[in-house]
């Protein structure tokens, strides 16, 4: 095995420069796929037999999706621009390629977004008597209010802010919302007259619908329409020549060299506060602005014209989502679902008595969650109880772990959490979470340098009849029981004293300077993982026909391992995978795939879960883990691989 402290994300990096070769007729390339991805959220979105609120909740997830999709992807291969990066991917691209095809399938995939808002969503949501009104369309009584509404709960909130050479173009936030103005001085649009460009920002502190009078049912206008509508009163003694809402997307990812950092959190929040001077990597505006408006703001923000994207609806519709919270009908949206509690896991029955009996598998949000939390809450109680571990990637607000955690400590219990402070885009929530748990006296640490760590895993040692004992949880999702009510993912606990070993182990890897020699059932990334998952996959390409390859996962981007697929299905096995988002391998090609199938379910539940199964029916051998099949997986995060051997638990798989 290779010591997990010795690999980093340079030496990583370099090997797959110098290993992969490009190769565009056997891999579909990564951001296209992604997209491809989102185009059937969109189709969710588009499904006349969903209700009209979980329709609108659909067309929001899409929004949010390509924000992430530019703050991380787009804005990767223009920084590889920049730097001058010549190499072309597996795919066959160069960066300057592979954005072209970005922008077109991205202008695409949003022109499809707003006509189905448009012509779809928008009248649905009138025959459910909800309506976004614009002000063109305002009613006498729906102008006054939203005049009062302007002055009396905006207007105060308002800076106007000029754009010349003594006002430089303001650092707009990342996804704020604000209003573009083209100014002429004097009341009169005199022709000729030189237009000043002017800025108001929408203040994300104040409901971005705003509720408006209405003959019949609900009627909402947007807030940052109400503020165009009213901007002239912001400058006085200057006419609007011209105005529209827009907004700026950036490079949200963070730049940190933790091996060159004395002090991880202290670097994190400082990049922190850098993020929103990020460069901007996407101009969305009001569809029908005008032209020389888009021109100027796209010159100021350094931004091409592949880089505008004009919206023809609500910018950030996800926004509009909660029109749900203003109308509770059932028949609006899809009912709640509640999760089983499973046999063995009732609230009279400790969980850790429970697991003692023997291996449970969990399935979730269809089982409850609740049993992973009672299980560190409980033991956080438990007098016997002597030491609890737990890593944390992203727990979510208010997370009862950290209570738990805290009070366990807090009773005079050995406590570590690992808290990854980089888990994107939740990095200032760790970072509060951290000095919670220091304060009430959990050991904190913060992973190993160079890596991120991904695993979900917790143990709890308990004194049992003058000997200890070791109980763990491992998961392929995070500690949060808010996400875990819309994820699908699997949690195991075990008392199986070998594998309990092997947690204990990395715990003390992660914590420590320990290098285990060898593991007995976990697999471990980086490290092994990938060269594991290659012998599986080979073994079953040595059995030909006889061969059965089926595998669950999030994404598949991994050169070798999609590779050796190929080789198997050459030889004769059946390969079914089931990829929700990005996959690279192209299935079904004559000669090449044709006995790979790959299905991305997209439906009311993220599919979130990662399960692994090589073999036929009871001689298969069965793996769940937090790791997608991809290289910063397998490279540049601490992810685990576990068995489930009971029979009855692979019966389930």
């Amino acid at each position: 095995m290779t010591p997990i402290l010795t690999t980093t994300a340079d030496d990583a990096d370099a090997g797959l420069r110098a290993a992969e070769p490009p190769d565009p007729a056997r891999f579909l390339n990564r951001e296209l796929s992604w997209l491809a991805f989102n185009e059937r959220v969109l189709e969710e979105a588009q499904d006349a037999a969903l209700p009209i609120l979980e329709r609108v909740k659909f067309i929001g997830i899409v929004s949010s999706n390509l924000d992430e999709f530019f703050m991380v992807r787009v804005a990767g291969l223009k920084k590889q621009l920049v730097n001058q990066v010549s190499k072309i991917s597996v795919d066959g691209l160069m960066p300057a390629e592979a954005l072209e095809a970005v922008s077109a399938k991205a202008h695409a995939l949003i022109d499809r977004q707003h006509a189905t808002w448009n012509l779809e969503l928008v009248p649905g949501l009138a025959a459910a008597g909800l309506s976004l009104v614009a002000p063109r369309d305002f009613s006498p009584e729906q102008v006054a209010a939203a005049r009062a509404h302007f002055n009396g709960q905006v207007r105060p909130a308002l800076t106007p802010l000029a754009v010349d050479q003594g006002h430089p173009f303001p650092q707009l936030r990342n996804k704020s919302l604000n209003v573009a103005l083209l100014l002429r001085r004097g009341r009169r649009k005199t022709r000729g007259t030189e237009e000043l460009l002017a800025v108001v920002q929408v203040p994300a502190v104040l409901p971005r619908l705003v509720r408006l009078p209405s003959a019949a049912g609900q009627a909402h206008a947007l807030l940052d329409e109400i503020i165009a509508d009213h901007a002239g009163e912001l400058f006085p003694g200057f006419a609007v020549a011209q105005r529209a809402v827009f907004r700026v997307t950036r490079n949200w990812d963070l730049d940190i060299d933790d091996e060159e950092s004395d002090d991880l959190l202290s670097t994190i929040q400082d990049e922190l506060r850098k993020r929103d001077r990020g460069a901007a990597v996407r101009l969305e505006v009001a569809a029908g602005a005008p032209d020389v408006l888009v021109k100027r703001l796209t010159e100021e923000l350094e931004l091409g014209p592949g880089d505008v994207y004009a919206i023809a609806g609500p910018l950030q519709i996800q926004d509009v989502a909660a029109l749900a919270d203003a109308d509770p009908r059932p028949e609006l949206r899809v009912q709640p679902h509640a999760p089983v509690v499973p046999p063995g896991f009732d609230e009279e029955t400790p969980v850790i008595e429970t697991i003692a009996r023997g291996d449970r598998l969990l399935h979730h949000p269809y089982e409850s969650f609740d049993p992973v939390v009672r299980f560190i809450e409980e033991a956080a109680d438990d007098p016997d109880v002597i030491a609890i571990k737990q890593t944390m990637y992203r727990t979510g607000g208010d997370s009862p772990f950290v209570r738990a955690l805290s009070h366990a400590a807090e009773e005079g219990k050995q406590v570590t959490a690992l808290v990854e402070l980089k888990a994107r885009f939740d990095e200032d929530r760790n970072i509060r979470w951290a000095r919670k748990l220091v304060e009430s006296g959990v050991h904190v640490v913060y992973g190993v340098p160079g890596l991120k760590t991904h695993c979900k895993m917790a143990l709890v040692v308990r004194r049992e009849g003058g000997r200890l004992r070791r109980y763990v949880q491992l998961g392929t999702g995070n500690y949060n029981p808010q996400t875990a009510r819309g994820y699908t993912d699997l949690s195991l606990f075990s008392a199986d004293p070998v594998l309990a070993e092997d947690v204990a182990d990395l715990f003390d890897v992660l914590t420590g300077y320990a290098e285990p020699p060898t593991w007995n059932k976990l697999t471990v990334a980086p490290g092994d993982m990938q060269s594991r998952l290659l012998e599986l996959i080979e073994a079953e390409t040595a059995k030909g026909p006889e061969g059965r390859i089926v595998a669950k996962m999030n994404a598949l981007v991994d050169p070798p391992v999609i590779r050796a697929l190929y080789a198997a299905s050459a030889a004769g096995v059946e390969v079914d995978l089931v990829v929700r988002g990005i996959c690279c391998l192209k299935p079904g090609v004559p000669g090449l795939s044709e006995r790979i199938r790959v299905t991305s379910i997209v439906d009311r539940f993220l599919e979130h879960s990662r399960v692994f199964a090589f073999g036929k029916r009871e001689a298969a051998r069965c793996y769940l883990s937090s790791a997608d099949w991809m290289p910063r997986n397998f490279k540049t995060r601490v992810e685990v691989m576990f068995p489930v051997e009971a029979p009855e638990l692979k019966a389930r798989l």
